[in-house]
Parts: structure tokens; sequence; C-alpha cells
């Protein structure tokens, strides 16, 4: 991808393979399934050329299993046990469909396996539970927990609401049964870089609660700590409705001073639909890499592939780069959360273990696309972030019958892989950041349970007043945060303990008016305390909804 201009609306890359390898792998996928009505094989490929925009282009509803082609009764339907090589949500198939497993059989430099070793993934999220798939040795690096979740220890790093477990096993999960050389077996859970490791830096509290300034901070001590940690990539499966561009916007700006210290940032284009004229923020910044759905429509054939009508579509200022898989994608449940009791139909028939659950939106697709960069990183260590999001762009297999919302197409991990490395460096204006928190915002507020007070204006998470000139000054120079503080105010410890980063008690002033050390936190595991706002299915991270308003997610 050659220089781009500094104009801030995106520009398609070219395309580098004039092959589609995930196109042959999908048919071969095909062949492999089992066949008839119950598969819903597609017929001849529709011409190519502009899409009309389908009907059903609202947002994700109430739903998170959003199993609308039936994947798990298909995959159940043998003999009552579900078996993820019949499942087009699992990510047995979705690693084997779009190059994952094809890049897992090569090898790097040092002549290892390229399954993500040596790469760090950040998840920004809700947290990571330790269940089976995520809880080897080592493959889970608690940072900070910067959430309401954090001053209770039953509570604190722990994952309360499912979203962030989902997320992480995405990446990066691998059953303990796995061996070198059998990634492949359908039998075991495997994550698109199952070797990566994953850093929690957990925002959002167990009911999904979280304010953008949480956010915020979690990105810049990512960057501070980024060297130790060996973090490349950042997953944001996040996003707000902000009411200021992301030329202003701190949230943007804060993602671009992590894309300038070479980690990439790759986040979620948001759940509203196609008719939405934005993307999420921070999506909505074009130097990261924003990512759509792509929706098998129920059938092994890519030919009638479609972009996800929850994608939030944007318009020609800025659209999402990619596409990946986020239809009814299979990952790890959590006994228990929010998420599990609120939502039983993302359980699976035929799961005896119960270990599964069953998610849509660009949330998955976004972690789908955090572990291929993953794996592009340990085959090709030098990229930097503009290079490999001018391979992921190059590279991917426009849909056969076209969208806008699709940017330059599906996601063809192998072809990335393979591709030269191109003459890449994204020349957008850099964001100011000097906008306001409270329009970053968009709208969703977290509320203090205590006394119902939402928390509004510049005044960040623990309720010390936030100046955007002052934060930008420090965020840039790599100084927003001072050992354990933030914006003044002290969030968590200053070095590593047991179990994680350390934790620090929560001092002064809340933004409701109230002490924070005078709060009787609960020693509930999932804090029996709600910090989403005054509307419960459209908060934060969409209350108790798979989709997300803030976690613009599920």
């Amino acid at each position: 991808m050659s220089t781009e201009a500094t104009s801030r609306a995106p520009q398609r890359a070219p395309h580098l393979a004039s092959t589609s390898w995930r196109g042959t792998a999908r048919r071969a996928l095909a062949a492999g399934l089992a066949t008839g009505a119950a598969l819903g094989v597609a017929g001849p490929a529709a011409a190519a050329g502009p899409e009309p925009r389908p009907a059903a282009v609202q947002p994700l509803k109430d739903r998170w299993g959003d199993d609308t082609t039936g994947e798990g009764g298909k995959a159940a339907a043998l003999d009552g046990v579900w078996r993820a090589e019949r499942d087009l949500g699992s990510l047995s198939t979705i690693t084997r469909a779009y190059g994952a497993q094809a890049v897992w059989a090569t090898r790097d430099a040092a002549g290892r396996t390229v399954t993500g070793k040596g790469v760090t993934v950040a998840v920004i999220d809700t947290g990571v539970a330790a269940v089976p798939g995520l809880d080897a040795p080592g493959k889970v690096l608690n940072g900070p927990d910067l959430s309401y979740d954090s001053q209770q220890a039953g509570t604190r790093y722990v994952d309360g609401y499912g979203h962030g477990t989902h997320m992480a096993a995405i990446v990066a999960g691998r059953d303990s049964a796995v061996r070198a050389g059998t990634e492949r077996d359908p039998r075991h859970f495997v994550g698109v870089a199952p070797d990566a490791r994953i850093l929690s830096v957990k925002v959002g509290a167990s009911d999904g609660g979280a304010d953008v300034s949480q956010v915020i901070a979690a990105v810049d001590w990512v960057v501070a700590h980024r060297a130790e940690t060996g973090t490349r990539v950042i997953n944001l499966s996040y996003g707000t409705l902000s009411q200021q561009p992301a030329a202003v916007d701190p949230l943007a700006r804060a993602v671009e001073n992590a894309w300038r210290k070479g980690i990439v940032v790759v986040a979620s284009a948001g759940n509203d639909g196609l008719a939405s004229p934005r993307l999420a923020m921070p999506a909505e910044d074009p130097y990261v890499i924003a990512v759509g759905a792509v929706d098998h429509r129920g059938t092994p054939d890519p030919r009638d592939d479609q972009v996800g009508s929850f994608t939030n579509g944007g318009s020609t200022a800025r659209r999402p780069d990619v596409l990946a898989p986020g239809k009814s994608v299979v990952s790890l449940r959590v006994p228990g959360s929010d998420a599990d009791r609120h939502h039983p139909e993302g359980r699976l028939p035929g799961d005896a273990a119960g270990r599964f659950f069953r998610g849509s939106g660009t949330s998955q697709a976004a972690a789908v696309v955090s572990g291929s960069v993953a794996l592009l990183l340990q085959a090709r260590p030098s990229l930097t972030p503009d290079q490999v999001k001018a391979l992921l762009r190059g590279t991917a297999d426009p849909l056969a019958v076209g969208h806008p919302a699709m940017g330059a197409g599906v996601i063809d991990l192998k072809g990335a892989l393979a591709a030269p490395a191109p003459t890449a460096r994204q020349a957008w204006p850099a964001s100011t950041g000097l906008g306001t928190l409270e329009a970053s915002r968009g709208g969703d507020h977290v509320v203090d349970p205590a006394n119902g007070r939402a928390l509004f204006g510049e005044v960040d998470a623990l309720g010390a007043p936030f100046s955007s000139a002052r934060w930008v000054a420090a965020s840039t120079a790599g100084t927003a945060w001072s050992g354990g503080a933030w914006n003044g105010r002290t969030w968590t410890g200053t070095g590593w303990a047991t179990g994680g980063w350390a934790p620090a008690a929560w001092t002064g002033t809340s933004w409701s008016g109230l002490d924070w050390s005078t709060r009787s936190w609960s020693a509930d595991a999932w804090a029996a305390r709600s910090w989403r706002g005054t509307d419960f299915l459209a908060r934060s991270w969409r209350g108790s909804t798979w989709l997300a308003r803030s976690w613009r997610g599920f």
C-alpha cells in the first residue's frame, strides 16, 4: 500500500493477491462437511455488482447466540453431541476456512511453528476468567484492574460479565490436551493464535459498567508497559457513539498514541446496523484497523457471504477496513456470569460439558483479526502497524456480492503472510484529543448505585477533574501513568504481585460526592451492585444484552 493522503477519508488498498485462497479453502470445507438441505449448501454464485441494502439492517437484538441458521442443531444432529467441525461458527471451522490453520503449518525465522509464540495481545475488556482453554500457566497475564470490581478481592481481575473471556479465547484459547502439531484436531478448542499470550486489562465491571475514561487509562497503561509485557496488539471489542469526530476525540488520540508506539490496534466497527452513518469510536479513527463482520448465511460456500447486517455501515468518510467472521461464533463460556445468567440461548445443544457460548457481533470479528495479527507478527516481527494494516487490506477478498461496508473485503490470512511487505505509511492528520470526555461517552453513563448519580462532564471514573489538554501532553510524553496514578489519582498498585498487577485502595471523593473509602464493597463473587446507566439495556457494555452499546461488541 502506498503512502496515504493526508485526508482523514480512508482509501482502499490495492488487492495484492489475484487468487482467493479463502474461497478455495471454504469450498474445500464445504466438500468436507455433510451435504444436503441441512447444511444449506449454496447454489451458483450471484453475479458481482453493487449489493442492494438488505431489509434486515437493524442492530442485533437481545440474544447473544443469534443462531438464525441453526448451527447448533446441525452440529449436534448426528448423535446429539455438538461437533465443532459441523458448526460454521466454531473456531475449528473459522481457523480452517480463513487461513489460520494453514499458517500454523508454516515456520518463522527461528524454525518455530507460527502459532503466535512471543506475541502478547492486550484485551481491554471485562477481564478474563480462568476457564479451561485459558487456564494454562502464563497464558493470561493480569494487568491492572481499572474496573469498579477492583476494590474487592473476590471480583478483582475475574470476568463477571463474560465478554472479555469470550474475546480472549477467540484470540488465543488453547486446550491443555493440545500438543504441538495437533492444533487442527476439532475435538479440542483452539483460538486463532493459540500460543499468543493474553494481557488482560479489566475496565468493565461484572454488570458491564465502564466509563470511557477507564478505557483511555487502560490504553495508556498498555503503552507504558509494552516492553515488559511484549504487547504488540490491542484488541478493543468496544466502542461508543462519540458525539465528536475522531480528529478531536480523546479515545481516538489514545489509540493513535499506541499505534505510533508500534502497537497494532484492532477495534470493532459497532453493531448498530448497516444504516448507521458512523463507526463506533475508536474504530472511527482512520489509523486503527476497523473490523466489520461477515455473515456466512448458513452455508460453507463463500460466494453467498454478506456483510453482517448488524455491522455499522459508516459513510464514505470512514468504513470498516476489513471483515472477519462474526456470525454465531462459538467461544468459551463463563458459568454464572451476567451473560450466562441472562442469555441461556447462547449455550450450545449437545455441549455436555457446558464449556461453550455463542455470540454474534463485530466484537468477535475484531478478536479474529487480533489473533490473525499475532500470527503475522510472529512470522514477520519487523512489520509496522501500518504495514500490518496494509497487508490485511491488500490481500482481503472482496465479497462476490459487494457492499460498501465490506471495506477491502474478508481477511485472507494465508495471503497476507505470503504477500511482500508493502511500503506503507499512513498520514492522516493526528487527532488532537482536545475534545471532551462527555462527548466521547456518546450518551452512555455509569451510575453510582449508592445514590443513583450518573457520571457526567469532564470528570474521570474516580471523580477527578479531567483536562484534555493536560492529558494529551502527558499521554504523548508517556507520563500519563506515574506509578499507580493516572490523572492525579491512585488507581492501582505500582508493580506485579501474586495474581497480577498489584491493586490499590481508592481514596478521595467520587463524582457522586461519596468517599471511595467509606463504601462497603460486596463480597459476592459477582459484586451485587450495578454500575450500569439508567437504561438497563443500553448503557456502557449495553447492559444485559450481548450487543454492548459501549462495548458495541455483541
